[in-house]
């Protein structure tokens, strides 16, 4: 059955909160959005250009159109998020995180059990988590076990079977780390108040534990009891331990979740902090693939639920870095000051963290992605039309006006291409005049490149200001590039970024990656042309040292440097070797000039 043309869909749709389907012609779901119109948000894809090619690309696909009618934003938000889950469409946000965390669960039991797993069973069990490494459950399943003496055993301690006499205690009650409830040595109700510590320590609450375990020592050392009393301040001291590592702000910051967003061209990582008691009982950051150009309001606002429903948390205040959508029933805040601020700034910089982290893999793991990624990060920042992948840096290099030289490094996705650096000796400028030496290095790598038809870079960086720039560009419309090649200069003092025509520099951020790979380009330029006007100074300085001696010319300086590299190598040759390469008559006056005396053969 042939579908309805896409606009006369979109005419029809309602005026009403909800979630649209986008499907291509042989029928796979291609995209799945909610919104708090539905038909002005779907024709907002149909009426205007886009500029981000994947959006382009996806509205050429869409062929039909369906729709879920709910009664609130909220509602299209939960449904939304439940059905790129259950389907998992081709231009959706993709969800990089599949893993399965531990969680330490207090099994529903006479006498329960404190352990670690990665199975929820649904038996009336108390599940504490997940976390989202081992290494936090090996920490706390440690400390419960250093401060309650439990059972470890999988016994069944029915009270009818312990009245029996069917268990003996093991080699654990002997160790100290379990009372013996096998043999009704330890009472019910006194493993519960332990169980009940517990489960507020793996809430975030300490208070109590804390509290408890004070109240002990002191009656121990009343009584007498020093050793006993010394033992439950190790306790103690333990607890506060691990408190205060956990600990980030006011204990009044309680059951609290925090959530912040940091992105680039391709990815999002949206990182969670939950807070209970002012203790951070959960850190975890997920990333997120971009399929449509999403802002970051729209990956927070489905991280969140993600995350949420992932981590069941109840807590029913979110902070969050800007104003989204959340389900009913929980308090948006936006904190400006203060503590609520911090561990705002603290999820921030755990999210920056992540992704340097990610960065630093791709960069082993899968270069093409770095790559890509940098390419589209220095488009978007400098302005361009296409991504640089081929960027190419002059440099001139001159000391008190002598030996003119310029050079030019290239870089090839972000990194240098060294076979593809080239050395100019300036010949039509006299004297130290930099906007001429660069308008003729760039005309005259720009001419050859045309004529041998080989690929010309998409971005040109001028090291210098305006002068320089200026200078560029009329070799630039010699060779009719102007406007086809883009072409900026980059002042050595305050890092400003020149473009043509606009008297206004641009500034990047100091950390930025695009800034770091100017400044490399910049720095490997200078490098390169810094060593070449060396070399040809040290050449020059030797040949007119070699050339004063009379009889002595270019040819044979030539001739010498070739076989002894140096000048200091050539006044220590001896007579039969220089004889061998330029003769006894010549060896003699190079012998001469280096005040040597005279050997019989060359007397």
């Amino acid at each position: 059955m042939a579908h309805p043309p896409v606009v006369l869909q979109v005419s029809t749709l309602p005026d009403t909160p909800g979630v649209y389907q986008y499907y291509d012609k042989n029928g796979q779901l291609l995209y799945i959005g909610k919104a708090k119109n539905l038909k002005k948000r779907v024709a907002s894809y149909f009426n205007k250009t886009h500029d981000n090619a994947r959006t382009r690309i996806l509205v050429k696909q869409i062929v039909d159109i369906k729709h879920i009618v709910v009664a609130t934003e909220t509602d299209a938000l939960l449904l939304e998020n439940n059905l790129i889950k259950k389907y998992q469409p081709k231009y959706n946000v993709l969800l990089k995180d599949d893993k399965t965390y531990p969680w330490i669960c207090i099994k529903k039991e006479r006498f329960p059990r404190v352990f670690s797993t990665r199975r929820l069973i649904k038996d009336g069990s108390e599940y504490f988590g997940p976390y989202t490494n081992f290494k936090t459950v090996h920490t706390l399943l440690d400390l419960i076990k250093g401060l309650y003496p439990l059972r470890s055993c999988n016994y069944d301690l029915a009270q009818q079977k312990i009245s029996n006499g069917k268990y003996k205690v093991c080699l654990e009650y002997h160790l100290g780390n379990c009372l013996g409830p096998c043999e009704n040595l330890h009472s019910e109700a006194s493993y519960n108040t332990s169980i009940d510590a517990i489960r507020n320590l793996l809430k975030g609450n300490f208070k109590e534990s804390l509290g408890g375990f004070k109240n002990q020592m002191k009656q121990y050392a009343a009584n007498l009891q020093f050793e006993d009393a010394q033992r439950i301040k190790e306790k103690i001291e333990a607890l506060e331990n691990y408190q205060s590592k956990s600990t980030v702000v006011n204990p009044n910051i309680n059951n609290v979740d925090v959530f912040s967003v940091i992105s680039d061209e391709s990815y999002g990582y949206v990182n969670f902090l939950q807070l209970s008691f002012g203790s951070i009982i959960r850190s975890h950051t997920l990333e997120v693939k971009k399929k449509l150009d999403e802002t970051d309001a729209q990956l927070l606002e489905l991280c969140v639920m993600e995350l949420r429903q992932r981590f069941n948390s109840q807590s029913k205040e979110v902070y969050v870095p800007f104003t989204i959508n959340v389900e009913a029933g929980v308090k948006l805040h936006i904190p400006k000051l203060g503590d609520k601020k911090k561990i705002l700034d603290l999820s921030i910089r755990n999210a920056k963290y992540y992704r340097m982290e990610r960065f630093k893999q791709a960069k082993i793991v899968d270069p093409a992605r770095h790559a890509n990624r940098i390419m589209a990060q220095m488009k978007k920042d400098l302005r361009l039309v296409e991504e640089p992948r081929h960027i190419e840096c002059f440099d001139n290099s001159n000391i008190q006006g002598t030996n003119p030289v310029a050079a030019c490094v290239v870089f090839k996705d972000g990194k240098p291409s060294k076979k593809d650096y080239r050395k100019f000796t300036i010949k039509t400028v006299v004297g130290p005049d930099d906007f001429a030496s660069m308008e003729e290095v760039v005309y005259r790598r720009y001419k050859r490149l045309l004529e041998e038809k080989q690929p010309l870079p998409q971005l040109i960086i001028i090291d210098g200001g305006k002068g320089q720039l200026s200078s560029s560009l009329k070799a630039l419309d010699k060779l009719d590039l102007r406007g086809k090649i883009a072409i900026i200069g980059i002042a050595k003092r305050l890092e400003e970024l020149f473009y043509p025509e606009d008297p206004i520099p641009l500034y990047l951020d100091k950390k930025s990656e695009t800034l770091k790979i100017i400044q490399q380009l910049r720095n490997e330029a200078h490098r390169f042309g810094i060593t070449f006007h060396r070399q040809k100074r040290s050449k020059e300085a030797l040949n007119t040292a070699l050339e004063t001696i009379e009889g002595i010319g270019q040819k044979t300086v030539v001739d010498l440097l070739r076989v002894f590299k140096s000048k200091k190598r050539i006044g220590e040759a001896s007579f039969e070797d220089l004889t061998k390469v330029i003769g006894p008559s010549r060896a003699k006056k190079i012998r001469v000039h280096f005040n040597y005396t005279p050997s019989k053969e060359e007397k």
